[in-house]
């Protein structure tokens, strides 16, 4: 049995509610919550995480410590009036169960949307050492009735309609498997084929699939995706091409609903994770922005929701230096772009 994330669910919003949560969110903001006003519904935006203590004065109250932001923090970080999504990371390293995805659900709004990342022992081809040093060759590699056992249905059955993404990262390959990539995309298609329909349940939620391999950005993979109904999740990362490469992915397969992680800065070129903590950290301001990439989002989403379908998109601390800022930067040039 696996230990609880969570306290038991608290009542509806409320002043005695701010009282008891152990992580209180920030004095609504009236230009935020006109700005959230502003945004088309289907519009659902927010952050990588939500686990960073400086965030104090933009998501929380003050500065709490990491361990609790983990455990309690959720159900603040929801009440911001624009985050109406969380990428769901941690999936990656270790499976949920079907209660965890529960309490995560529980925390936020009706109205809230999650992206959840399939876990590595799915997405990646080998198995990795702590430090993600490659061991050897992973036998589950895109194991059909493993995504459906390990990832899909627990996360389905948590989360409800409140399932929004369901994200295949898959892990760069080895050259090896690059030269294979037919097989590799053979073995994609039959896991999606696999996969239950998440829309009986959750009205709103698609599979996608993210790449860290720019070899598989073209019609194969378009063909792979069209035929699994799963959509292509644009993946803003070093490893990746600039957005504007990424967007005929998007209309080779419109219309369909939008899926972004914003994760790191192109203006850095082959900056890594590493490198972004240690300039970016507290993450508690803007110090790159990325206005290009800002604006080809704000688009997308826009056309995306005017066509009835959701738009998805998470945000890193590693894309400009503070998320929660990045997001509120997004939605303005959304809110501008939808009054033109």
């Amino acid at each position: 049995m696996q230990t609880p994330l969570f306290d038991p669910p608290e009542d509806s919003p409320g002043p005695a509610l701010a009282q008891r949560l152990k992580v209180r969110p920030c004095p609504p903001d009236p230009a935020l919550q006109a700005l959230a006003a502003a945004l088309p519904r289907q519009v659902y935006i927010g952050t990588s995480s939500w686990t960073y203590p400086g965030w104090a004065g933009l998501v929380w109250d003050q500065a709490y410590a990491e361990p609790l932001l983990s455990k309690h923090g959720l159900a603040a970080y929801s009440r911001h009036p624009l985050m109406r999504t969380v990428s769901v990371d941690r999936t990656f390293y270790l499976p949920l169960s079907a209660s965890q995805y529960a309490a995560y659900a529980a925390q936020v709004p009706d109205d809230f949307r999650f992206v959840v990342k399939a876990p590595s022992i799915i997405t990646d081809a080998m198995v990795r050492a702590e430090a993600g040093r490659a061991l050897q060759p992973n036998s589950q590699f895109l194991n059909p009735e493993l995504a459906v056992r390990e990832f899909v249905q627990p996360a389905l059955e948590g989360l409800q309609h409140k399932t929004g993404a369901l994200v295949f990262q898959l892990s760069s390959l080895t050259p090896l498997l690059l030269g294979r990539l037919p097989e590799v995309l053979e073995r994609l298609r039959a896991m999606l084929s696999a996969l239950p329909s998440l829309q009986p349940v959750a009205p709103e939620g698609v599979i996608a699939v993210e790449v860290r391999d720019p070899e598989f950005i073209g019609p194969e993979l378009v063909e792979v995706l069209r035929a699994t109904g799963a959509v292509y999740c644009m993946g803003l990362h070093a490893k990746m091409p600039p957005i504007q490469d990424q967007l005929p992915m998007l209309r080779k397969l419109w219309p369909a609903p939008m899926v972004c992680r914003w994760n790191l800065n192109p203006i850095h070129g082959a900056f890594g994770y590493e490198d972004a903590r240690e300039l970016y950290s507290p993450y508690d301001k803007t110090v790159d922005e990325d206005l290009g990439s800002r604006l080809a989002l704000a688009r997308v989403a826009l056309a995306t929701v005017r066509a009835g379908l959701p738009a998805y998109i998470t945000i890193s601390n590693k894309a400009e230096g503070c998320a929660p800022l990045s997001v509120a930067a997004l939605a303005q040039e959304l809110v501008h772009l939808d009054a033109r």
